[in-house]
């Protein structure tokens, strides 16, 4: 994977996580966490805080479960973790599974890297043409841009960004590459969210392909200003796609702008990720609290109303192997058998 600098954020990172291993394995007394997100006011920091909420109140009283944001998002998380530098952080599936199968982001592969619980949030890979690249070239899927090698000009976010993860992995699939698209005349240009809506709107690039929820500015700001089409991945694409550990999702109908029907795509929940050395009961304990607390993290988020507590094992929700205490909690329920 290509890195972008992110190997040297990470060693600039100085984050004081507390011992991992630490807690009472009787939970007779107060435990205390540390869980990694991102900056306050993102969307990643209202879950982790919803969730920090709901695991203090299920674990001994004077528990904390603090946060700190040193987290760079879903791709770079599993590697957070691994190094130790928290006990508990928020990631999504699929990076999660290439981490520990293959490591990320020019990162070995991760050995301290376990699961929680997954199926957080709504997150799906987003395709987008302009509909004059389309009225251009009668191309109307990205399948058909590969297989006749057009000349396409892709917008897509930078190196470390789970979208420009999802956009390679999209053209990976399908037996291409950047390399590849510019061998056809082509070109990928890698850069930040409002610089994307600028080049489609301006007639300077024709696809984007990004991972994200509805309701993304920068994706509503551009459907509301500028005639998009809106390809749908065939089913043999999205099979490959969820053999990379992506899962089934689907885009309703309007959530667009100019989107008139429901599209299937694949995505990539949020799951909650959490060191291998943290007590097998403690985890148990915040599984637990998960499922407890299910329906008021939705009343505190509503992304969260996703959350589904009997399929919170599966492995394209979680990506990393499951922790020994939620899979028991899970067994117990018999959720998992």
């Amino acid at each position: 994977m290509r890195v972008a600098r992110f190997g040297k954020y990470l060693a600039a990172l100085c984050v004081s996580a507390l011992v991992l291993g630490g807690a009472s394995s009787a939970l007779d007394q107060p435990v205390k966490l540390t869980m990694s997100t991102q900056g306050v006011g993102t969307a990643m920091y209202m879950y982790a805080s919803a969730i920090a909420n709901a695991f203090t109140q299920q674990l001994p009283e004077g528990s904390r479960v603090d946060l700190e944001t040193t987290s760079p998002g879903g791709v770079g998380a599993p590697v957070i973790l691994d190094r130790g530098r928290c006990d508990l952080i928020l990631g999504n599936a699929a990076p999660a599974k290439w981490a520990c199968e293959s490591g990320i982001l020019g990162s070995a592969p991760t050995a301290n890297v376990r699961s929680i619980a997954g199926g957080l949030g709504n997150d799906f890979i987003n395709v987008l043409f302009t509909q004059e690249f389309v009225d251009r070239t009668g191309i109307t899927t990205i399948e058909e841009v590969v297989a006749k090698k057009v000349p396409v000009r892709i917008a897509v976010k930078a190196n470390g960004a789970f979208g420009e993860l999802a956009c390679s992995k999209v053209l990976e699939v399908l037996g291409a590459d950047y390399d590849a698209v510019r061998s056809w005349g082509g070109s990928v240009t890698q850069t930040g969210s409002d610089a994307i809506v600028s080049l489609l709107k301006d007639g300077k690039a024709d696809i984007t392909i990004d991972h994200l929820g509805a309701g993304q500015s920068a994706t509503t700001e551009l459907c509301m200003t500028t005639t998009m089409y809106f390809p749908k991945l065939s089913e043999e694409t999205r099979a490959k796609l969820r053999d990379e550990g992506f899962a089934d999702a689907t885009i309703p109908a309007g959530t667009w702008r100019g989107q008139t029907e429901e599209i299937k795509s694949v995505g990539s929940p949020q799951v909650v990720l959490c060191h291998a050395k943290l007590p097998d009961d403690v985890v148990y304990f915040l599984t637990k609290a998960m499922e407890e607390s299910a329906e008021s993290m939705a009343k505190s988020n509503a992304t969260l109303a996703s959350f589904d507590p009997p399929t919170a094992w599966d492995p394209l929700k979680c990506g990393a192997p499951l922790h020994p205490g939620a899979e028991q909690y899970y067994r117990e329920k018999g959720y998992l058998k």
